[in-house]
C-alpha cells in the first residue's frame, strides 16, 4: 500500500495522525485516516496489529468471532492474556455455550461479568479450575506453562503417549506439574520457544501469542473437522411429571436436547387392568417435532398388588396384550416400564412378563425400555435379573439416583459420582453399553441433621428451589471432588442443614461417564425440575465429551 501512495502521502498521513492526536483524543482512527488518503479500506479489524507476528492469525480468529479486541479498534497484542480472556477464547474455539448458572462458587467472579458464562462452562467441563477453594482470579495473567496445561485439557492431549522432557534451554525452570503439558504442546506444534531456544515458562502469555497458538490448532485438519462436526445423536429421554401437556411440550422445546418423551399415562393393578390417560395431542405434537414417545407404565410401587399381578400367567398375558393394544392404537413409539418395590420372589415372573411384552411390542415395531435401580445387594433390586432383562428389552434405564433417600438415617448425596459409576459398571457386566440409558436427577434434598450428624429429616427440592435456598441462606459452596458435587450448609432455628448440590458441573461429570462408557443415552427425572442453565451445561457436555481431538500432528 505504501508503495502505491508514495512516500509523501505516508508523510502526510503521519502528520495528519499527529495533528489528530494533539488534543489527546483522535477524531479518526488510523484505519479511517488511511482510507481517507488512499480511497482503500484497511482490511485489518484493529489499528494496532500491523507488524505483529500474529497479524494474520488475529484477523482469522476475529473473522471467526473467536477473538475480540480490548476496544472497538484496539487489540493490544502485547498485553498479557488474562485467565478470563484465555478461557473465553478456548470456549469459543470449542464452540461451547455460555452457562449462566446461579450456582457461583467463586467469590471474585461477579454474576454479571462479561466472562462469567465462559468461566462457568469451562469449570463445569474440567477445563479450568479456581486458584483456591473460592477464588478464580479472572484478571490474573496466564503464564506460558499454565497455558500449556490448559491447552492439553482443551484439546484432550495426554501424556501417556509422550515420554520425553520439553526440549528447551530453560527446561529446568518449568514446574514439575507443567512439564508433561509443555512437552506435549511442543510436540504437537502448539507452543514454541523463542529465538534463544527458551520456553520462558513463568512469562505471561501475550494476546498475540494466544492468537498464534490457537490459529495453529485450527490449522490441524483433523481437529478442525472434529470441531466443526455435530455430536452424534443419542437418546435423551425426559419424563413428564407435574406439568400439563402444553407445559411439558414447551419445556422440551426449551431444552433443545430431549428427543424422547415419557409421559406417565399408564398404571396397572393386581388384576392386570390398565389405567389409561393417553393424551393424543402430545403424540401428534411429538411426531410433528421429530420426537419419540415412550409412555411410562407404573405399578404405583405397590409390592403386594405387583406380586398378585406377576404371579399369574393370566394377568401377565392380559396386561401385556392391553399394553400392546394401547401402543398400536395411539401410534406410540414404545413403552417405559417403571415397576418399583418388586418382591424378590417375583424375579422370574417379572422376567417372564418383560419377555412376553417384548415379543408383542417388537411384533409391532415398538421399543421396550425397562427402568432398574443400582444393584446394591439389597432386596430393592433383587427382582431385576439384569442379564435376562437386557436380552428381552431394547433398553435398560439405570435410575442413577436415590443414593440417600427420605427416611434414611444417613444424610448424603442423591447421586454422587462414585455411586453412579458403580451402578453403571455393575450393569455393564450384564448388559451391553448400547442398551443402557443413564437416568440423572433434576431434584435434590435439603437435609436437617441431628446433633450427632445423622439425618433427622429431608425435603425434596427441584433444582430451582435448591438454587433459591442457596441464595436465600447465603450458603458458601465448596467443590468436593470425592463425590463430584458442591456441598454447603446453613443453620435454621438452631438446626444444622446440609445439601449436596446437583448443578451443571455435577451433571456434566455424570454425563462424561455415560459418554466414556459409550452408553445409548441419558434420561432425566424430571423435565421441569431443572433450571434453564442445565440444558446449556448438558449441551456443552455432549459436544465436548463427544469430540475426539487428542494427539495428532498438525
Amino acid at each position: 500500500m505504501y508503495r502505491k501512495i508514495g512516500k509523501w502521502a505516508v508523510v502526510l498521513f503521519a502528520l495528519t495522525l499527529v495533528f489528530h492526536m494533539l488534543d489527546g483524543v483522535p477524531r479518526l482512527s488510523a484505519a479511517e485516516l488511511m482510507t481517507a488518503l488512499t480511497g482503500e479500506k484497511d482490511k485489518r479489524p484493529f489499528d494496532d496489529i500491523a507488524g505483529s507476528f500474529a497479524e494474520a492469525a488475529i484477523i482469522r480468529l476475529n473473522e471467526k468471532k473467536i477473538l475480540q479486541g480490548t476496544a472497538e479498534r484496539t487489540f493490544s497484542p502485547k498485553n498479557p492474556v488474562t485467565r478470563a480472556e484465555f478461557i473465553t477464547i478456548a470456549d469459543r474455539v470449542l464452540g461451547l455455550e455460555q452457562v449462566q448458572s446461579p450456582i457461583q462458587p467463586f467469590s471474585d467472579v461477579a454474576q454479571n461479568a462479561w466472562y462469567t458464562g465462559y468461566v462457568q462452562a469451562a469449570v463445569q467441563l474440567g477445563l479450568a479450575d479456581g486458584t483456591g477453594p473460592r477464588t478464580f482470579e479472572p484478571a490474573k495473567p496466564v503464564t506460558r506453562q499454565e497455558a500449556a496445561a490448559l491447552l492439553v485439557r482443551v484439546f484432550k492431549l495426554t501424556a501417556a503417549s509422550h515420554g520425553t522432557l520439553p526440549a528447551f534451554n530453560d527446561a529446568n525452570r518449568i514446574a514439575d506439574w507443567a512439564k508433561d503439558a509443555v512437552a506435549i504442546a511442543q510436540d504437537v506444534g502448539l507452543m514454541k520457544g523463542d529465538d534463544n531456544g527458551k520456553f520462558r515458562p513463568e512469562a505471561p502469555l501475550s494476546r498475540e501469542e494466544t492468537a498464534a497458538i490457537l490459529d495453529r490448532a485450527l490449522q490441524n485438519k483433523e481437529w478442525a473437522a472434529d470441531l466443526a462436526a455435530k455430536p452424534q445423536t443419542k437418546i435423551q429421554l425426559g419424563w413428564q411429571y407435574g406439568q400439563t401437556t402444553e407445559q411439558f411440550e414447551q419445556s422440551v422445546l426449551r431444552s433443545k436436547t430431549v428427543n424422547t418423551l415419557s409421559p406417565r399415562w399408564y398404571f396397572t393393578d393386581k388384576a392386570g387392568n390398565l389405567t389409561d390417560t393417553t393424551d393424543s395431542s402430545l403424540v401428534t405434537w411429538a411426531s410433528r417435532n421429530g420426537k419419540q414417545v415412550w409412555a411410562m407404565v407404573g405399578n404405583r410401587s405397590n409390592m403386594e398388588a405387583t406380586h398378585q399381578l406377576l404371579s399369574s400367567a393370566t394377568t401377565r398375558n392380559k396386561l401385556a396384550a392391553s399394553l400392546a393394544n394401547v401402543v398400536q392404537k395411539n401410534k406410540l413409539n414404545g413403552l417405559n416400564i417403571d415397576f418399583e418395590n418388586v418382591d424378590p420372589q417375583d424375579r422370574a415372573n417379572f422376567t417372564a412378563f418383560i419377555t412376553l411384552l417384548g415379543n408383542k411390542l417388537h411384533a409391532i415395531d415398538a421399543v421396550l425400555s425397562v427402568n432398574v435401580s443400582p444393584d446394591l445387594g439389597t432386596d430393592w433390586t433383587e427382582a431385576f435379573d439384569f442379564k435376562a432383562l437386557g436380552l428381552q428389552a431394547d433398553y435398560i434405564v439405570m435410575m442413577g439416583y436415590d443414593e440417600h433417600w427420605e427416611g434414611g438415617s444417613v444424610a448424603g448425596s442423591v447421586a454422587s459420582l462414585p455411586y453412579v459409576e458403580h451402578a453403571v459398571t455393575t450393569l455393564l457386566k450384564a448388559v451391553p453399553a448400547d442398551k443402557i440409558i443413564l437416568a440423572m436427577p433434576f431434584y435434590n434434598r435439603d437435609w436437617a441433621l441431628n446433633s450427632n450428624g445423622s439425618a433427622a429429616s429431608s425435603a425434596v427440592l427441584s433444582l430451582g428451589e435448591q438454587n433459591t435456598l442457596v441464595s436465600k441462606r447465603s450458603i458458601k459452596l465448596l467443590w468436593d471432588s470425592t463425590v463430584g458435587q458442591y456441598t454447603g450448609g446453613y443453620r435454621l432455628q438452631n438446626v444444622q442443614h446440609r445439601i449436596w448440590l446437583e448443578d451443571g458441573r455435577s451433571l456434566s461429570a455424570k454425563y462424561k461417564w455415560a459418554v466414556d462408557e459409550q452408553l445409548a443415552g441419558l434420561a432425566y427425572w424430571y423435565v421441569s425440575g431443572e433450571t434453564p442453565d442445565i440444558w446449556s451445561s448438558l449441551r456443552n457436555a455432549d459436544r465436548f465429551y463427544g469430540m475426539s481431538l487428542g494427539l495428532t500432528t498438525p
